[in-house]
């Protein structure tokens, strides 16, 4: 039980590590020639799967706290691992995996657990059955567990149905172990962790408007990444900082990747108090300190080319709609319902539960505030966001809060609750 009802929250926060980065300096690291070391790295569950899956394939790895040190064995060096890989609850280890296993002459097998067993894996092994990967699994390999024999592969041009980094990083590398150059054209651009990644590691990447191409051939040097703070993470702090009255929060060394920022973006629409200081970069990812204060806020809709920049981030941003005047309309989000809950329909349940209006729609859902909340049993159903969200709304929900399942937040965040004590007053 917590009642965190009428207090404030003040002082400063330095978030964990990004997630999608982390996942990637490991992996990357791993088929790179010589050895990388990632500083603040995230310790979440998710991002120690990663580890766990490389390990199995040959690949040491020395973690001390946020610092990692990968010694890299090049594409060649990756060994069959003899054991199933476990991905854990983890998509983006899943999908970029296949892609790296697709173009190594090895054989393995990829398993997750219950909410990684229902999660789309077609719209990876198709592509990369097109390459030439082999690649049998559940329902004709559209689920987990799957069974992936790599090597041989054929460069293709490929236009992604969706705007999912996921899916356009498992092509691209991939297309690094392929005979020719290969393209990813998306309708909206998803999140360019990969690309830019690529090149710190030492490969050269070509972008042209919503196109990505690689040359196959190419391998990976092991360099230094410095993972800035995740803002899919600091989300949460900038909703509270934003919705509980007197409030006044800094965010030290958050990401601000443009193809990150949807959150930044939304929350200057609707009226909130934001700044940016210190704003700096390493191995081409910008971060900077953002500072928010409690704020008047208004309805607005969200939609189009922005859904890609915020998905994970729809959760905590239907809480805030709950704290703006008038009616927030969230569309184009029908991704929401395969990630590790549906989302759309888990938010309305839960926050309706609290005396939220609102309603999901097919793509989306549509948000009449302000609204005063009150406070209820809620359950996170296993899903780290979901549980952040709920906790923040605690702070705006009159009365005594129970929520179920918090321990899913440590997929993401596992300091949640210790960085919410330190600033609440």
């Amino acid at each position: 039980m917590i009642n965190n009802y009428l207090k404030t929250l003040n002082g400063t926060i330095n978030v964990p590590g990004d997630k999608s980065i982390s996942h990637r300096a490991v992996m990357f690291g791993s088929v790179a020639e010589g050895q990388t070391t990632i500083q603040h790295f995230l310790p979440g569950e998710d991002c120690l799967s990663t580890i766990a899956c490389f390990e199995k394939m040959g690949v040491e790895i020395v973690r001390k706290n946020d610092n990692v040190a990968v010694r890299g064995l090049g594409w060649n060096g990756i060994q069959e691992p003899q054991a199933i890989l476990d991905v854990g609850n983890s998509g983006t280890t899943t999908r970029l995996l296949l892609g790296i296993l697709a173009g190594i002459p090895i054989h393995a097998c990829v398993i997750g657990d219950d909410s990684i067993a229902k999660r789309p894996m077609k719209r990876v092994t198709e592509p990369l059955r097109l390459m030439g990967a082999r690649i049998d699994g559940r329902k004709n390999g559209q689920y987990t567990p799957l069974a992936i024999r790599g090597g041989s592969l054929t460069a293709i041009q490929y236009s992604s149905k969706i705007a999912s980094a996921q899916v356009k990083s498992a092509i691209l590398l991939a297309g690094l172990n392929s005979n020719g150059e290969t393209t990813v054209t998306e309708p909206h651009k998803s999140r360019d962790h990969t690309e830019r990644m690529l090149q710190a590691f030492g490969v050269e990447v070509k972008i042209n408007g919503l196109s990505v191409s690689v040359q196959g051939g190419q391998s990976l040097k092991g360099t230094t990444i410095f993972v800035p703070g995740d803002i899919s993470s600091a989300a949460f702090f900038l909703v509270a900082g934003a919705i509980v009255p007197d409030s006044n929060l800094v965010l030290k060394n958050v990401g601000i990747n443009p193809t990150r920022t949807g959150i930044i973006d939304i929350l200057k629409q609707m009226g909130a108090n934001l700044s940016f200081h210190n704003v700096n970069e390493k191995n081409n990812e910008p971060f900077a300190d953002i500072h928010v204060s409690y704020s008047s806020l208004n309805g607005i809709e969200i939609s189009g080319e922005m859904i890609p920049r915020l998905i994970d981030e729809i959760p905590i941003i239907a809480l805030l709609a709950t704290q703006a005047k008038g009616v927030t309309y969230i569309k184009d989000a029908s991704e929401l319902k395969v990630k590790e809950t549906n989302r759309i329909q888990t938010v309305v349940d839960e926050l309706t539960k609290l005396g939220a209006n609102i309603e999901a729609t097919e793509d989306g859902m549509i948000i009449k505030g302000k609204t005063e909340l009150e406070a209820a049993v809620v359950t996170s159903h296993g899903d780290h966001r979901i549980g952040m969200m709920l906790s923040i709304a605690s702070f705006v929900s009159k009365g005594d809060m129970f929520i179920h399942d918090t321990e899913s937040i440590a997929v993401s965040y596992p300091t949640f609750f210790e960085d919410i004590e330190k600033i609440t007053n």
